[in-house]
């Protein structure tokens, strides 16, 4: 028999390992491999001709736990990233480029000890709508006047230092005092950032800049090319206790659908809002025959409009600006602070003015140190005592080179200070209160009530969203104050020391400090600054009242009146209406503050998140019922059934399909069908001497709810045409599953003979037979539809016929015991590969290869061993 199925590579694993059906990148040829390895889970990525590209250890997330054991993968529908579903129950986002982990969540119900059993990424069903002009305002997602339109109109917000990159030679062997402060630290956003509800990154919506390092290594016009493929798909994975978690664009949590309590999906398909699920007892494998033949069906009305994408992307908007507002008070605490031992500005001043005290203390005796009392002296009448005379005379703290440092580093934190706090922490905490805003206006709409959102608890937000924008424009006012204060002290500083270090009649300068300002860094900045009470403390909102702001809400010719009689009044020798406030008793921890708006703000979006799970609506209850089960037979020699499904769209009906032969390309419309055919490909026990294997083919979905569905089955002899013989020789069937719309992929060996076989099988051209779906209830077993097959089968009212092998090639391994296959017959890669019983040997092949190039290979290996 001629044969184009082609050898391509055999792997050899370094463990035991698995393939999934699903290992197989839907549009590259790479393969995805998991090993068990020294109690480590290790997940590894194969180019199709036998290189590793990558290898990853699946780290659990559970306390306690060393390994965690992968139960499947998806591919997300741009094939860039992979989910991979793991036990303790978790789901972690893997780049296919590195393998590095983009985010991981875990999978969690409140009160419940689960376990993940499976896992799908859909893609979104999306429809042309429109005559096909481009959108010329390029207003996308964002409705005009919305929070986000208004920030797409805003300017950038400086990006931030990306702590996750790693250093390079220029920051690894410079000196410590040239490498960048932001490139040691650490990561050290709160735990609520990283759970935090979300769409993977877009900080341009959030109006953030983006840090690229490697920019001037890419494409410009790669940066134009947005793909959309991710755009509204949804990531599933379901549980042990007949929950399915759902995520938006696999990183968004729509909570958890309950589908049917104690029974857990095996199968699921996604038709627009809907999701079909077959579901099995928890105990049961995936391909387990006790599987429903019927799906249950859960409706999700909140997927189809926008209210979900948009939430979900002001809860992204608002983690982001929250997140860069974090970071940036934290480079502000390690600018005044110091941070990894190195000091910080703030402790530069009391230093200096405890080696006063030490001074006199260890070389004058004197008993208390009063080294402002004499700093004050010398300020107000120029007289100095003998230990400050001789501490200023002194080359040890007060030569030009300790001065220069000093307020280098001062006048670097205070600016650096200023321009955080007003540049960056105030407009970001502007943008977020836009945000909140929004949020505000939806929870007075009736459309937005399954999102449960509280007035009052946004309203609590705006308020602490007001009280950081309060305390950052502050905090730059007290900045800018400190500084000018610090550069007059420095001014009198470097007078008064070269006063004391000058010898006979020599010239003084004229003083070029203001005393009073330098009276008052003296008082309030040089033991303990003004500017702590922004990095220690408590937290709290800003009581209006409190910072002057009255209480009554006027009205703009109130004030102007109020405004007025003030002037009218206004009497030069009293000022006492005019005095500043006092305002050190005001909490302003920026930290704190921003800690617990981050809970607040978290709370609120978890809760609206969840929106999608809580508009869940069973359509069809079919469960398993008690009066349907079927009793257990016993297991033959041939051991436990296996099944493989394949599910794919109804598209018979041609008039869901409308097209415009003229305008084609602009007018072109597909109205989405509301069937869907799945196909059951059964291998029953088998008594070892004959063995068959059943082709199902039904008609699901939500037309096929309002009538009977439609059951066909076609029954195929596990036996092929020998070569040496006249009749036909039955086979072992080791595994099988669907390679295409028609063709099934199997791997057997035949009797007596230790060499496997791959073959193709054609089953869209079979002929299939119409079985009475009447006799099925809802919640009937697939083992009921096996055993009426062989039922029908014994009795001669459905034929069987040996099974039409299109083509088939020997393996070079697999001499021995079961296999596992896992096939790609998408267009373009037509592979699959097969993995033998040890789960050491990987043959990988070309379903379709050219039979010239396999002839050409084959000679040029005969001459080589020649």
């Amino acid at each position: 028999m001629a044969t184009t199925i082609a050898p391509v590579a055999t792997i050899q694993l370094p463990a035991a390992s698995r393939v999934l059906r699903t290992s197989w990148c839907p549009d590259k040829d790479l393969l995805v491999v998991t090993t068990h390895v020294s109690h480590q889970e290790k997940m590894t990525l194969y180019k199709m001709q036998g290189s590793k590209k990558w290898e990853v250890t699946i780290q659990p997330q559970l306390l306690g736990k060393t390994e965690a054991e992968v139960v499947g993968v998806a591919w997300s529908p741009d094939v860039q990233s992979i989910a991979v579903a793991s036990n303790p129950p978790m789901v972690s986002i893997h780049s296919i480029q590195d393998g590095k982990e983009i985010r991981s969540y875990p999978i969690e119900l409140p009160y419940h000890k689960i376990l993940v059993t499976g896992v799908w990424w859909f893609l979104e069903e999306k429809k042309v709508v429109g005559n096909g002009l481009p959108d010329i305002f390029k207003r996308g997602e964002n409705i005009t006047g919305s929070a986000h339109a208004i920030l797409k109109g805003l300017p950038l917000l400086d990006p931030v230092q990306d702590d996750t990159r790693s250093l390079g030679s220029s920051e690894l062997f410079a000196f410590k005092g040239v490498r960048s402060k932001s490139a040691q630290t650490t990561n050290v956003t709160p735990g609520s950032i990283d759970i935090w509800p979300r769409l993977p990154t877009d900080l341009a919506a959030a109006s953030i800049a983006a840090n690229r390092p490697d920019a001037e290594h890419t494409f410009p016009e790669a940066e134009n090319e947005a793909d959309d493929t991710n755009v509204n798909s949804i990531l599933a994975v379901a549980d042990n206790l007949g929950y399915v978690h759902l995520f938006l664009e696999g990183s968004y949590p729509l909570g958890a659908v309950s589908i049917r309590s104690k029974f857990f999906p095996k199968s699921l398909y996604k038709l627009r809002d809907h999701f079909f699920a077959h579901i099995g007892p928890a105990a049961a494998a995936a391909a387990d025959p006790s599987v429903t033949l019927f799906p249950a069906v859960v409706q999700l009305p909140y997927l189809t409009g926008r209210h979900m994408r948009d939430v979900a992307r002001v809860s992204s908007s608002a983690r982001e600006l929250l997140s860069y507002a974090m970071r940036v008070v934290r480079d502000m605490r390690v600018a005044w602070w110091g941070q990894d031992g190195s000091p910080g500005a703030r402790t530069l001043g009391p230093k200096w003015l405890r080696s006063l005290e030490d001074r006199q203390k260890n070389e004058f005796g004197h008993e208390v140190a009063y080294a402002l009392l004499d700093l004050t002296c010398l300020l107000t009448t120029g007289r100095s005592s003998e230990s400050l005379l001789d501490y200023l005379g002194s080359g040890e703290h007060m030569s030009e080179r300790s001065m220069q440092k000093w307020e280098t580093i001062m006048t670097d934190a205070l600016v650096r200070v200023r321009d955080l706090a007003e540049k960056r922490v105030a407009p970001a905490c502007q943008r977020l209160y836009l945000l909140l805003q929004e949020v505000q206006g939806w929870a007075a709409l009736p459309q937005y009530a399954v999102c449960n959102l509280k007035m009052a608890e946004v309203e609590s937000c705006l308020d602490l969203t007001a009280a950081v924008i309060f305390n950052s424009s502050s905090l730059a006012a007290a900045s800018r104050k400190e500084l000018l204060r610090f550069k007059e002290f420095m001014k009198w500083i470097r007078y008064e020391t070269a006063r004391a270090n000058a010898t006979g009649d020599h010239h003084h300068h004229r003083p070029q400090h203001d005393i009073l300002e330098v009276n008052e860094y003296l008082m309030s900045s040089l033991r303990a600054s003004p500017i702590d009470k922004w990095f220690t403390g408590l937290a709290a909102p800003i009581n209006r009242e409190n910072i002057g702001v009255p209480s009554e809400n006027l009205t703009i010719e109130a004030a102007i009146a109020k405004a007025q009689a003030a002037l009218d009044s206004w009497d030069q020798t009293v000022h006492d209406d005019v005095a500043p406030r006092d305002l050190s008793h005001i909490e302003r921890n920026l930290d704190k503050l921003l800690l617990t708006l981050t809970e607040r703000c978290k709370a609120i979006f978890d809760e609206a998140a969840r929106a999608a799970a809580r508009s869940a609506v069973r359509v069809a209850e079919w469960g398993i019922a008690p009066t349907a089960a079927v009793p257990d037979t016993p297991q033959s020699a041939g051991g436990a059934a296996v099944i493989r499904e394949r599910t794919v769209p109804d598209e018979t009906k041609a008039s869901d399909y409308e097209f415009s032969t003229c305008r084609r390309s602009l007018t072109e419309r597909v109205v989405q069908p509301d069937n869907f055919i799945q196909f059951l490909a059964i291998r029953p026990p088998h008594d070892g001497v004959r063995s068959h294997l059943c082709v199902v083919r039904l008609q699901q979905g939500l037309g096929a709810l309002k009538g009977v569905p439609t059951v066909e089955v076609a029954v195929l002899e596990c036996c092929a045409s020998g070569e040496a013989s006249d009749g036909p020789v039955p086979f072992d069937l080791l595994d099988f599953d669907f390679f295409d719309s028609e063709v099934l992929v199997l791997v057997y060996r035949p009797k007596d003979q230790q060499t496997a076989r791959i073959a193709t099988v054609g089953y869209a051209d079979l002929m299939y037979h119409a079985i009475p779906s009447h006799d099925y209830v809802t919640g009937t077993p697939r083992k009921a539809l096996m055993e009426d097959v062989l039922r029908r089968l014994a009795n001669g009212q459905v034929p069987s016929a040996p099974a039409p092998i299109i083509q088939s090639r020997t393996l070079d391994g697999c001499r021995a015991g079961g296999v596992t296959l896992a096939v790609n017959g998408r267009s373009g890669r037509r592979v699959s590969c097969v993995l033998d019983e040890a789960g050491l040997s990987l043959e990988v092949l070309d379903m379709e290869g050219d039979e010239e190039e396999l002839e050409l290979e084959e000679a040029e290996e005969d001459e080589g061993s020649g």
